[in-house]
């Protein structure tokens, strides 16, 4: 339960929500300069593609050893504390990207962001920290709102302030970040107090010792094998999205601009609007469900769309995804302490970031086998369709998963928070 009054408990939710977006909004900024930028340094388009591979893979890396390093310190020192360093420290970072001299210290510079970034850890403990169990994955779709709203704002900004100059961007992400700092620093209260808090250990802080905490419980492992796949699957966009759409339907960079503005406006919607509403009535588990087949039927859609409109129009089913995330996200904070919130989040976001470094090489390799004339997988949607099968797995996982729990409520009177037994 919420330990702050209405009235700062009010503040804190729209700090989260402030934070959550500007946040996606500094990042999603750099996205169409970051490529040039590099091209730039390095001298040609191929070794550009390969560097700017390797820069997602560091940002990866980073996240999943800084996320339950974070995560669990806020355990500890607060959330706080924790969120506002990490502000400054990603104001400074573009900072260094502005005036970036060559590779090497735009490499730093994304390293350094991995590291910051991972605070998002701390953002979801926070509203865990705010919201009673029963509220969570409405609380967690708020969030993931504020990221679709910074999704579809930043990309078209940057793209804007990249015709003006490929530094730009770098420069109004910075002033973002501090913005978000020095507004957390008169606005946001501490949401875990002294007694519910947990003291720091690497033990439970390393990578692999956070992961620990996700093999507590049967049902805990289960969902966060559950988010591993989710996030897997999700990384098929970030992979070969650009590439196959200009491949396949001629489409122009701001054609594809626009359309990844329109994907992160109905996740907005999805998140914002419609989790609340569905948990409500059907609960938590049938939520995630549906969501991660609505997902499914989505990607499969894009993968065999024969025209540009009908891989748009597959947007919509796809949509649906947005309800799994806060629901996961939901059922496993329940499965632990109040205290251990922060590095469960941390915990999650090291298996994410291993399905991010993973997984853009998979899809990658998997569309490079897929095109052209000598093509060993001779369909071009081939990764949007196992994109598909993944999710699908996870659904099947989840649907076990909650079976099982169903069946663990029988031996208890007690009723789970989704109003559907024990999860």
């Amino acid at each position: 339960m919420s330990i702050l009054p209405s009235s700062r408990r009010t503040a804190a939710v729209a700090f989260i929500l402030v934070v959550a977006m500007l946040d996606i909004v500094a990042m999603g900024i750099v996205i169409p300069v970051l490529p040039p930028l590099i091209e730039a340094f390095a001298g040609s388009t191929a070794q550009a593609g390969v560097i700017n591979g390797v820069f997602v893979a560091l940002w990866a890396l980073m996240q999943f050893i800084a996320s339950p390093v974070i995560g669990t310190l806020s355990d500890q020192v607060g959330r706080r504390p924790v969120i506002l360093i990490s502000t400054a420290g990603l104001a400074a970072d573009y900072l260094l990207m502005a005036v970036a001299p060559n590779l090497w210290w735009l490499a730093l510079g994304r390293m350094i962001a991995g590291v910051t970034s991972a605070s998002f850890t701390t953002v979801y403990a926070y509203m865990a920290d705010i919201t009673p169990p029963e509220g969570r994955a409405r609380g967690y779709g708020l969030v993931g709102a504020a990221f679709s709203a910074g999704f579809v704002a930043g990309p078209l900004l940057g793209g804007v302030l990249g015709e003006v100059s490929p530094r730009a961007p770098f420069w109004v992400a910075a002033a973002l970040s501090a913005v978000t700092f020095f507004y957390g620093l008169f606005v946001l209260p501490e949401s875990l107090p002294a007694d519910r808090r947990m003291r720091f250990t690497w033990r439970r802080a390393n990578p692999f010792g956070a992961l620990t905490l996700l093999r507590s419980h049967p049902e805990l492992s289960g969902l966060a094998v559950v988010n591993f796949l989710l996030y897997f699957a999700h990384h098929v966009f970030s992979a070969v999205f650009v590439l196959y759409a200009a491949h396949r339907y001629g489409w122009s960079p701001w054609t594809v601009g626009v359309l990844l503005a329109l994907a992160g406006a109905l996740d907005m919607l999805v998140q914002g609007v419609l989790v609340g509403r569905a948990v409500k009535r059907f609960g938590d588990r049938a939520t995630m469900i549906f969501g991660l087949f609505g997902g499914a039927v989505g990607l499969a859609c894009m993968g065999l769309a024969p025209t540009g409109l009908l891989f748009a129009l597959a947007l919509l089913p796809n949509a649906l995804w947005g309800l799994a995330m806060p629901t996961l996200l939901s059922l496993m904070t329940q499965r632990v302490s109040e205290s251990e919130q922060g590095q469960l989040q941390g915990a999650n976001m090291s298996v994410a970031s291993v399905a991010g470094v993973l997984s853009p090489m998979f899809f990658g390799t998997v569309y490079a086998v897929s095109i052209g004339d000598a093509a060993l997988l001779p369909l071009p949607g081939a990764a949007f369709l196992i994109a598909a099968l993944v999710l699908l797995a996870a659904a099947l996982l989840g649907w076990i998963v909650a079976r099982r729990a169903w069946r663990a409520a029988d031996a208890s009177p007690a009723t789970g928070e989704d109003g559907r037994g024990p999860m």
